[in-house]
């Protein structure tokens, strides 16, 4: 018998939580969405999801959204210039707040979408909190009673699309390292719904590496042979940014845009030093998910032809 029981989204509407909503519906399960504003959300994800209208931050609007769902799938991201201010009210104290919610509904499975791995000393060290707020997290995941799975999401594949200027040229800050795993955000979405609607994978994190580690040269070569014409890649030194940073921070105060860009500079420091351990194992980590979950991986080939240029 089907289960008539809806999946709960957190983030439906964000860059990852949307493809999760999409592949959950592709597999027959009811979806359901809390979203702060509910117009936008149906016209992004269509007819076919139940949309409960209030914020994470809400708890009367949380317990309506787990009243009656199967699972919980928690995607939220506070990395846009309207919610960066609320980092760390958004995906700490309120996905912390919402298990415990999900406990005393009764809403035990839970998929959990969180950082590649944890290398808390260098994320300290280069400024970046958001490692300390997944941590926290894996951490009440560990210590609760919830039947939880952690999938560890590294860069999208998006990330070097979005650093292609005029459809020519891939500018990187630092140049990025040597390799890095990465992919496709539909096959995030896939392998989240899956784990949303098994009983088999408790406890358990994954490390969502795609079929490569992937330097910027080398994708940005790749890209420009699916599209036919050459992407230029053009390192510019990580100095370029730090200094922008120092020189913005009086704006920070003034400005959510400004904020947003000061709050992300880090990242690109720490894009530039990510760890080669993890790289060492992407090969390893692929293999476990293609034996685990049932999808096809999306190359690099395949999304830059998606993208192509009109």
């Amino acid at each position: 018998m089907t289960d008539a029981r809806p999946v709960l989204v957190l983030g439906g509407t964000g860059n990852l939580g949307q493809y999760v909503v999409r592949a959950l519906l592709a597999r027959g399960a009811p979806v359901r969405v809390l979203t702060r504003r509910a117009a936008p959300a149906r016209e992004l994800l269509g007819p076919d999801v139940e949309l409960v209208e209030g914020d994470i931050t809400d708890v009367e609007a949380v317990r309506r959204s787990l009243d009656g769902a199967r699972a919980s799938v928690i995607a939220v991201a506070a990395m846009s210039p309207g919610a960066i201010r609320r980092l760390k009210v958004i995906e700490r104290d309120a996905v912390l707040a919402f298990l415990a919610e999900a406990e005393r509904s009764g809403v035990r499975r839970l998929v959990y979408l969180s950082v590649y791995d944890l290398d808390l000393e260098l994320a300290r060290r280069l400024g970046v909190k958001i490692a300390g707020y997944k941590a926290d997290v894996e951490e009440a995941l560990r210590a609760g009673g919830l039947d939880w799975t952690v999938l560890g999401q590294p860069p999208s594949m998006e990330m070097f699309f979005a650093m292609i200027r005029g459809g020519k040229t891939m500018v990187v800050p630092g140049g990025g390292p040597p390799a890095l795993p990465t992919i496709a955000p539909q096959d995030t979405g896939t392998i989240a719904a899956e784990a949303a609607l098994r009983d088999d994978l408790g406890g358990l994190r994954f490390r969502m590496a795609g079929p490569e580690a992937l330097s910027f040269p080398e994708a940005a070569r790749r890209i420009g042979e699916v599209w036919g014409r050459e992407v230029r890649f053009r390192k510019v030194p990580l100095a370029v940014p730090l200094i922008a940073r120092a020189l913005m921070t009086p704006l920070v105060p003034m400005s959510d845009k400004v904020a947003f860009a000061w709050t992300m500079i880090p990242y690109l420091r720490l894009l530039n030093r990510f760890p080669s351990r993890f790289v060492e194992t992407v090969e390893q980590d692929h293999a476990r998910l293609r034996e685990t979950f049932d999808f096809e991986p999306t190359t690099l080939e395949q999304f830059a032809e998606e993208r192509r240029p009109e």
